[in-house]
């Protein structure tokens, strides 16, 4: 278990990057939905966990490091939309 808060370190992990852009999102995405139809929240959230992705990764920007980046953000992206749905809906009801 966490002893801490988010520190960098945690935001260098799958699991870390995957929850702050669930918290970032849910907490952003009535303001998003205010103006935007519901299919750009999955590019807001794609946007955050690249960009994520970019600010705690390692600093390499080959073309390779930047197409891997790019590929994780779109394994968090899933993720955290993921996460979001199991726990909004546990018991996947249409609504």
């Amino acid at each position: 278990m966490f002893d801490d808060f988010m520190t960098p370190e945690t935001l260098t992990t799958f699991i870390g990057l995957v929850a702050a852009t669930s918290l970032i999102v849910q907490f952003t995405k009535p303001l998003i939905k205010k103006w935007l139809p519901d299919v750009f929240v999955r590019i807001y959230v794609f946007v955050i966990a690249l960009l994520l992705t970019f600010i705690f990764d390692n600093g390499d920007f080959t073309i390779q490091s930047i197409a891997l980046k790019v590929v994780n953000a779109m394994l968090i992206t899933t993720s955290a939309m993921g996460g979001y749905e199991a726990l909004s809906n546990p018991l996947s009801q249409n609504k």
